[in-house]
């Protein structure tokens, strides 16, 4: 959806641009306004492009977690523990060393799919322990 919105967003700013009253048509539009239309468009595309892109994705030896800013890559034996609170946004991941990491992916709004995938985690974990 986050993509589909994207497009939406340079399409619709892009064409706003080309509509908006210039000087010669009465209006107070120039082209530098017109240019930071489609670049205000191209801006929410990007935001959102980058939310389509959270992810957590489980492997044979760790998370590799990728949230708004930043991709990271956690062993299975660095976490201690995984969390997901009420009225947390998203689950967090308690490292080892006392690090706190946000998995984004899982995130309240998704209500039961979010608890489903945060208990998905914590067994992932607790069996990464059992199984060296």
């Amino acid at each position: 959806m986050a993509i589909v919105m994207g497009v939406l967003s340079v399409v619709l700013f892009t064409v706003l641009a080309l509509l908006v009253a210039g000087p010669d048509a009465g209006g107070d539009w120039v082209i530098a306004d017109r240019l930071m239309m489609g670049v205000l468009g191209v801006a929410i595309a990007g935001v959102l492009w980058r939310w389509a892109s959270v992810r957590a994705v489980p492997g044979d030896e760790g998370l590799t977690i990728q949230n708004l800013v930043g991709r990271r890559d956690i062993a299975w034996d660095e976490v201690a523990d995984v969390t997901f609170d009420e009225g947390d946004p998203w689950a967090t991941l308690h490292l080892k060393d006392t690090e706190s990491v946000a998995v984004m992916a899982i995130q309240r709004a998704d209500g039961a799919s979010a608890r489903s995938e945060a208990q998905r985690l914590a067994d992932l974990v607790a069996e990464s322990r059992t199984h060296p």
